[in-house]
């Protein structure tokens, strides 16, 4: 097979071409999961930050529980969200 395209320079030059976007096309993919698998390792940090800083904050002031909790859950959501938008944004990019 690789001997017919390397006899003929236009078959040469057309598998090139072909072979370039091929690799252009897969370079776009992995970008994309690697910007993705980045996003959900930041969120898996910020998330375990929150948690460990609320169960401190939590053993230094008991009777402020109830405040704390709230307020962890809520920025835990908010880096879920801005996870889930970079996963987005990244399979846009992947799919374009």
């Amino acid at each position: 097979m690789f001997e017919t395209l390397l006899q003929s320079p236009e078959l040469t030059e057309e598998a090139l071409k072909q072979a370039v976007a091929i690799a252009q096309a897969g370079n776009d993919h992995a970008i994309a999961a690697i910007g993705a698998g980045l996003s959900v390792i930041g969120a898996g940090i910020g998330i375990g930050l929150i948690g460990g800083k609320a169960g401190e904050a939590i053993a230094r002031q008991p009777e402020a529980t109830a405040d704390i909790k709230g307020n962890a859950i809520v920025l835990a959501a908010l880096v879920e969200g801005a996870t889930f938008f970079a996963i987005v944004v990244g399979l846009l990019f992947a799919l374009k």
